[in-house]
């Protein structure tokens, strides 16, 4: 059984029927009505002794009595619960059954209730929460009222209210680890972290290593003791330099550890100085010397010598970044090498300058790679292309090095993915391209084209490619950074709009009107998430009219206009769409009474962006980053926070971090 059905069933057994899906209610989320049940301050409205024997009884009453009078039970008797429980996603929807039963089953046990029930208009709230000695009952009402007050007082915080706050900070006991974890994670995340104060959280949090740090701390760390921190600064520190590699690589003297360092600079495509390149290539190390063969900044002469190593597995690496540089004698040692993938790669790159006869082609246990990428003998293309499997076939179809007769022919191929693959070929006219028949699914992922991206510079190809009846290659024209006017035209009004979205993302030529139609259904992707609404020539002006649209999408819009006003931002940070909310989060313009009240939103990142929003009251700011796990994580990465405060932060860490050494 699932979670949610778990969960259901426990609703079930307290007598509770699930009333549709759970979804976020858009009203006091569960996190905040939990804190109006728990709050040191919160007088409860009924106090039940724990020792009573009918205990159950009384607490199912006292809570129907008070959710009766709250209007909780009003209407077709259908209200909010939350209850402790991992696998809650949030409110749910219920209705009373016969025999229910809250206080007998909602909480770690029978009489021990832990639960808040909350009106549908999120204006009435009851909760319980078990004691020592006594189980406490909490009814509020005028919620939405309240939550106004709250945040027209910390609003109005004074500077004098502001600094006594930020002193508070740090009174008391010593906080404990886990809340000191979450600053020094959100001061790494934190934009506004004083350079020199982010080397004393390196060690302190995970990210604080991902950005680039003064080059003095990066020498520290790739100079560490522990492995572990040299690993995760050569992983994730951006700007190393060739000398930091070539300290770190030849300085290591674990075999092991020698050979990860060697790999993640390939894989990295490092630069490493020449004598350092040399002497990795003299390496005791088989594996590190393979790792070298990789480099991209490997002299000539070194691939050559790698080529020829005595170690099979070193002479494999090598052998295609030296196999342009290598004499006759050299690849024929490479063709007849001993070491059998040294030798199969030998054979595939030879095998793209001169024909590949069946004999040689059935000794292959990489028939794949061969049909891809070598020159066949036509006779041994022709085999595979009329009575090869399917996936020989598709292998073929995509061969650079295949004879026209054979495209020709693979181009009527029964199989749709043979045909659509020779749809690809960049050497088809557009004509072939449009006479190839092929299904084509708008909606999935597809690679692209390397050989319409190498064209994008090169006007006329793209002027012509635009115009191609494939969408695949629309698309990889739409990629291209820049685009004549009509090109970028004609592909702003493509059937396919992923083609339109292309060109939002990827070209600086994009028109106004397109970006403008893509933003209705696209506001941005992980590799690029500013477009379209981040695009140079997306529209900045005349946009207030836009403001009661109703599209929510385009009500975001009018606060991008130069003439909108503080008080627009107001309005629209109570809107009903949590998008037009969060948009006027984010806004720099927002009052402080404003950015406390979306605190409270229903949805946690309108929340977070709050915690994150610089004109937070710093009374606020200061509760958060007591409460420990998100909520102060998040508030460690309000740039508002003062410097000063920044920094009796991180020191406050490091002495925590030595007392626990």
């Amino acid at each position: 059984m699932g979670g949610r059905e778990e969960l259901v069933e426990l609703l079930g057994r307290a007598g509770l029927e699930v009333v549709g899906d759970w979804r976020t209610e858009e009203v006091l989320p569960p996190p905040i009505a939990w804190r109006h049940v728990i709050a040191r301050d919160t007088a409860p409205t009924v106090t039940v002794a724990g020792d009573r024997p009918d205990l159950i009884a009384e607490l199912n009453a006292e809570w129907h009595r008070l959710a009766s009078d709250a209007g909780i039970l009003d209407g077709d008797g259908v209200f909010l619960i939350d209850f402790p429980d991992s696998r809650s996603p949030g409110w749910a929807r219920v209705r009373l059954t016969d025999g229910w039963d809250l206080a007998g089953v909602l909480g770690a046990r029978s009489g021990q209730p832990e639960f808040v029930t909350l009106s549908l208009d999120g204006d009435a709230m009851v909760g319980a929460t078990t004691e020592e000695y006594a189980v406490r009952l909490v009814a509020l009402d005028r919620i939405k009222a309240r939550q106004e007050e709250a945040a027209r007082a910390a609003g109005a915080e004074t500077p004098q209210e502001r600094a006594a706050a930020w002193a508070s900070l740090f009174e008391g006991p010593q906080p404990p680890v886990e809340l000191l974890e979450s600053w020094a994670n959100g001061l790494s995340l934190n934009p506004a972290t004083p350079r020199e104060l982010r080397p004393g959280l390196v060690g302190l949090s995970s990210y604080a290593i991902y950005g680039a740090l003064p080059t003095e701390t990066v020498d520290a760390l790739l100079a560490h003791p522990d492995w572990n921190l040299r690993m995760r600064a050569v992983e994730q520190q951006p700007n190393i330099t060739p000398e930091q590699w070539s300290r770190v690589i030849l300085g290591e003297q674990d075999e092991r550890q020698r050979w990860i360092l060697a790999m993640v600079a390939a894989d990295r495509r490092a630069e490493l100085p020449e004598d350092t390149c040399r002497a990795l290539a003299a390496d005791p190390s088989a594996r590190v010397r393979s790792e070298i063969a990789r480099l991209t900044c490997l002299p000539a002469d070194l691939s050559v010598a790698l080529a020829a190593d005595p170690d099979g597995g070193v002479r494999y690496a090598a052998c295609t970044e030296s196999w342009p540089y290598l004499d006759q004698p050299a690849r024929q040692a490479l063709l007849t090498d001993s070491h059998g993938i040294a030798r199969t790669r030998a054979l595939l790159l030879h095998h793209r300058e001169h024909p590949m006869p069946l004999s040689v082609f059935e000794t292959l246990d990489a028939k794949r790679e061969a049909l891809e990428t070598c020159l066949l003998e036509h006779d041994l293309a022709e085999q595979v292309a009329r009575h090869g499997e399917s996936a020989e076939r598709l292998s073929l179809a995509g061969n650079p090095r295949l004879a026209p007769d054979l495209i020709a022919l693979l181009a009527e191929d029964p199989d749709d993915h043979v045909r659509f693959t020779v749809s690809k070929r960049a050497d088809l006219t557009e004509e072939q391209r449009a006479a190839v028949r092929y299904d084509f699914d708008p909606d999935i992922h597809y690679f692209p084209l390397d050989w319409v991206v190498a064209l994008h510079d090169d006007q006329a190809a793209m002027r012509r490619l635009a115009a191609s009846s494939h969408p695949l290659v629309r698309r990889n024209v739409a990629r291209a950074r820049h685009l004549p006017p009509d090109v970028a035209s004609l592909l702003a009004n493509d059937e396919d709009r992923v083609v339109q979205l292309f060109l939002a993302e990827s070209c600086d030529d994009a028109p106004a009107d397109m970006l403008m139609r893509v933003w209705q259904w696209w506001d941005g992707s992980l590799t690029a998430p500013d477009r379209p609404h981040g695009h140079p020539n997306f529209p900045r002006h005349d946009l207030l009219r836009y403001a009661d649209d109703p599209n929510p999408r385009m009500r975001r819009l009018a606060l991008d206009d130069p003439q909108s006003t503080p008080e627009l931002v107001e309005r629209l940070s109570r809107d009903r769409n949590e998008e037009v909310r969060y948009r006027a989060a984010c806004d720099p313009r927002l009052s402080p009474a404003a950015v406390a009240w979306l605190l409270e939103d229903p949805h946690e990142y309108i929340r977070s962006a709050a915690a994150r929003h610089s004109r937070m009251p710093a009374g606020i700011l200061v509760r958060l980053l007591m409460q420990g796990g998100g909520s102060a994580e998040t508030a460690a990465r309000n740039p508002a926070l003062p410097v000063e405060v920044m920094r009796q932060m991180v020191e406050l860490l490091s002495s925590s971090a030595t007392a626990a050494d």
